[in-house]
């Protein structure tokens, strides 16, 4: 018997039972039986927290795991809090009585001595032709795309630093990576996907004749140090960005190119944010609903901030109550805690040999695609080489675009050959009419667009990397302003500087400019020129500040620069920390920028449609774009059974522009399959509702049709069409083909008349967007009775004008960077206008901002480079005016003038019944009471 249990143990020599103590009722009965067996006992922890204290919040997880509440999560909590990391001699206590357990912890504890260092990472070589290094072949591939770009005799100076930089990559060995890299970018040419390189790569002369970036770093003066050095021994990173629609067909490719055994996505490790972790916290201990919304709204947008008892208060909560306390308590807790391992936006790791080989490999929830288990970090530290395949929505908006110029105005566009330096196009964005485009586009470029003035290429590259955090925090945007304006002299401190910061006026605003400075102003070497740049990212977290600013100011002292210039210097390059732009990738981006702004300049209805068949992307919604169309004399179609596409379409000429139809997949809820039904036989049009249904079309899908009234074409307003489309619900279709639906079943009705609007609420609610009217134009009476103006009206106001201004909000925006100002953007029926709402006036009109349907402010104009703001004091929430849009108007006008209610909420009641305030009116103060809600 004892030669038996021997030999058992000498083929279980490896395995272990885990033990632990949690002073749980039967442990020590439990450890006693576990050491009675035949496998050794190793002494483990169990733990699930570091600390005692972190239990709470285990427990929170756990109900979040299990989709209960602490309520009712029974016994999947632990009893008590013993589950932590307990020190050596805590261990040794628990388990006096079975030292070879502690032993057997310390045996495995010395036998886990893997080391990743150990790991051979080995890059592909098939696409090097037979009889050929790799080095050889770009270095042939180069040259031949450097004479198809610059014709047969290349310039000594390109020539010479492409031999330098060919020289650089055969030294550090990466020659394969550039020709993966070019290999599925020319596979995604011709498949006609649009694609370009951003990021440092724009450094590299190589790069640009390769075609992976659309960059010539020799007109630029851009530093290759900046993409690639001796100083740093990582691998190369080069980012390129295809068409967001058809990235994935790019994926693919490198999948079938090498295969799915060799290569794999990176992933990501998702942190939870302010406004998920209140969600969790609230729902595991049972929070109602509502309360959980209102709270997460206010952690969403006060995420840089403690929610406080004021504001606690506000949403109608109490403050004192401990159930509220503790969850606000957990939920600080958990922000920042791992989520989940979700896939990488598009880095592939591609190796030699089998990935499983190196790391784990697991499949994607996503078909024919396969992810390791370790993240961009790691595979940094081990020097495995990625490529990103990255997605830009722009560059599908674009593509379509070029479709539609071909198809409709007979232009073959190409990112090549768009006319360059156009006059009109920097005229447009001087005027802030960018909404749509790449970059410009946001309240802040709006802005600053009538101040920067571009005139030129370059002027765009700037206007791109100035509305960014660094440049802000370093005190960088309004010197250059001033400079621009000719408000400031531009004054150099050397020749050596000037020749540095002349095209930026003499303010630093690109990380390459940093790095020069820091080498000819201050001594420092490429190296640490380098450092300086890679340490912008984290100045105020690693203690690097106080070095590289002794440094640097004491370089500059030393070489004859003052002090005050060298504090300045050094503040400036100390704002890139919160992110600054690299020149390389703000010229490639201004680059698309200039391409969309043509094509909106001169082919709005071009522009529009491809936009819109690109949603979702950028900040505005296709109501903000179908009117900026229409405002730039693009007429609009609205949605048809016989005539709309699940796109958006251009059709026939009218005026200067093809009419604009929207698209079926503006109605909301509507699948697309439906509509593949609905366009599919359009042999001939439809004259009858039942044939949509004989068509495939589904119940559903018809009578989310009729709410968005598109049966017109077969005599069917939205109310009719409703009707008709409920009513085939239960009718059997095929035996009364043919016949008319009122006809066979019942009586001619008389439906009630739906007035304008309510056909445009309703397209809202159906459709997100109105092309009848905007609802402001309805609740206009009422807000003149309230001396509210116009947008239009505010920006012909003189500067400083005290005002009230209603509309709908579009915008709503914090940035880390402003100090908690908020940034909105209302529109009303003439044109949008932006508010600046400070800190201590968003606290105390949180609730009017966040909830109102129709917001109306107060506060005085700011008239400023051609931008109008309003600096708003006073907020309203004019929500109930939108539930008067179903009622009578002239029934209420008569009602509203006869009521002395009225007047005594606002002695302007008679303006009510003007079209518009008179200059009079303009000048009365506003009544003393403001509360109009």
């Amino acid at each position: 018997m004892k030669n038996e249990v021997a030999e058992y143990r000498h083929h279980l020599k490896d395995l272990y039972i885990a033990a632990s103590r949690t002073f749980a009722d039967g442990d020590a009965k439990r450890l006693f039986l576990l050491s009675e067996l035949a496998v050794p006992l190793v002494a483990t922890n169990n733990v699930h927290y570091h600390d005692p204290s972190r239990r709470e919040l285990q427990d929170v997880l756990t109900c979040v795991r299990a989709k209960r509440t602490i309520f009712n999560a029974g016994y999947l909590l632990h009893q008590n809090a013993e589950r932590y990391l307990k020190e050596a001699k805590e261990m040794e206590r628990l388990f006096h009585a079975y030292p070879e357990a502690i032993a057997n912890t310390q045996k495995i504890a010395d036998a886990c001595h893997f080391d990743l260092k150990s790991l051979q990472y080995e890059y592909p070589d098939e696409l090097v032709p037979e009889g050929m290094t790799a080095d050889d072949y770009l270095a042939e591939v180069t040259f031949k795309g450097a004479h198809e770009f610059f014709g047969e005799k290349l310039a000594p100076k390109l020539e010479k630093q492409l031999l330098f930089e060919l020289d650089f990559v055969k030294r550090r060995g990466h020659a394969k990576y550039f020709l993966t890299v070019h290999d599925y970018v020319a596979w995604a040419r011709s498949q006609k996907i649009l694609c370009q390189g951003r990021g440092s790569a724009a450094n590299s002369a190589m790069c640009y004749c390769l075609g992976i970036t659309p960059v010539n770093p020799m007109k630029y003066r851009l530093l290759f140090s900046r993409f690639m050095s001796d100083d740093r021994p990582e691998p190369p990173d080069i980012d390129v960005d295809f068409e967001h629609e058809r990235r994935e067909e790019v994926m693919q490719y490198v999948f079938r190119r090498f295969g799915r055994d060799r290569a794999a996505i990176l992933p990501t490790v998702t942190v939870l944010q302010s406004k998920g972790a209140i969600q969790d916290v609230g729902r595991a201990m049972g929070l109602q609903v509502d309360t959980v919304k209102k709270l997460s709204k206010a952690f969403g947008e006060l995420a840089d901030e403690h929610i406080d008892e004021e504001t606690i208060i506000k949403l109608g909560l109490n403050p004192k109550e401990r159930h509220l306390r503790k969850v606000i308590q957990l939920t600080g807790q958990l922000i920042g805690f791992p989520r989940q391992l979700g896939q990488h936006t598009g880095g592939f790791v591609i190796t030699q040999g089998k990935l499983s080989d190196l790391c784990p490999v697991f499949h994607a929830r996503m078909i024919n695609r396969t992810n390791i288990e370790w993240n961009k970090d790691d595979i940094d530290a081990l020097g495995f080489m990625k490529v990103d395949l990255l997605s830009l929505g722009m560059l599908t908006a674009i593509r379509k675009a070029f479709d539609l110029a071909k198809k409709h105005h007979g232009l073959d566009l190409t990112l090549a050959n768009i006319p360059q330096d156009d006059p009109k196009v920097f005229e447009m964005v001087t005027a802030a009419d960018t909404a749509g485009t790449f970059q410009v586009e946001s309240r802040a470029q709006m802005v600053m667009a009538p101040q920067l003035r571009p005139k030129n290429f370059y002027d765009l590259a700037i206007q791109v990397a100035l509305v960014r955090p660094g440049p802000i925090q370093g005190d960088m945007v309004h010197p250059y302003i001033k400079r621009r304006q000719g408000l400031e002299p531009v004054t150099y401190e050397s020749d050596e500087i000037k020749a540095i910061l002349e095209r930026t006026l003499g303010i630093p605003l690109f990380q390459e400019q940093a790095m020069e400075l820091a080498i000819v102003a201050a001594g420092f070497t490429p190296t640490e020129a380098d450092l300086l740049r890679r340490s912008m990212a984290t100045f105020k977290f690693n203690g690097l500040v106080s070095k590289f600013e002794h440094k640097l100011i004491g370089g500059m002292t030393a070489r004859g620069y003052s002090r005050e210039f060298a504090e300045r210097i050094f503040k400036q390059l100390e704002g890139f920390g919160s992110y600054g732009f690299p020149e390389s990738h703000a010229i490639s981006f201004a680059h698309l920028v200039y391409v969309s702004c043509w094509i909106k300049c001169y082919y709005p209805d071009v522009f529009a449609a491809a936009i819109l068949n690109s949603q979702p992307m950028g900040f505005y919604q296709p109501a903000q774009l179908v009117s900026d169309a229409y405002k730039h004399g693009v007429s609009l179609r609205n949605i048809d059974i016989n005539h709309s596409e699940w796109d958006y379409t251009l059709e026939e000429t009218k005026g200067k522009f093809c009419a604009l139809r929207l698209g079926l997949r503006q109605v909301k809820g509507l699948r697309e399959e439906d509509s593949h039904f609905l366009t599919a036989p359009r042999t001939q049009a439809f004259t009858r509702m039942e044939q949509l249904a004989e068509a495939g079309v589904s119940q559903a899908g018809i009578v989310l049709l009729a709410k968005a009234d598109a049966f017109r074409s077969i005599g069917l307003d939205r109310r009719q069409a409703l009707w008709e489309a409920e009513a085939l619900k239960d009718r059997p279709i095929g035996l009364f083909a043919g016949q008319a639906s009122n006809s066979a079943f019942e009586p001619q009705l008389q439906l009630p008349f739906m007035q304008l609007s309510e056909h445009v609420l309703q397209d809202y609610a159906t459709t997100g967007l109105s092309i009848k009217a905007h609802p402001l134009r309805f609740l206009r009476p009422q807000l003149q009775k309230l001396r509210a103006l116009t947008t239009r009206q505010v920006k012909g106001v003189a500067n400083g004008t005290y005002v009230r201004l209603a509309g709908i909000m579009l915008f709503c925006q914090r940035p880390g960077t402003a100090k908690g100002v908020c940034f909105i953007t209302l529109e009303d029926e003439d044109d949008t206008c932006n508010l600046v709402v400070f800190k201590q006036n968003f606290k105390k009109f949180t609730k009017e901002i966040l909830y109102s349907d129709v917001l109306c402010v107060e506060g005085r104009v700011q008239q400023e480079g051609g931008s109008t703001h309003l600096i708003v004091t006073r907020c309203y929430d004019y929500s109930r005016l939108v539930g008067q849009l179903t009622q009578d108007k002239a029934a209420e006008a008569r009602q509203l003038k006869n009521s002395t209610a009225a007047k005594k909420v606002d002695p302007y009641a008679d303006a009510y019944f003007e079209n518009t305030l008179s200059a009079e009116d303009l000048k009365k103060p506003f009544p003393k009471s403001r509360n109009f809600r």
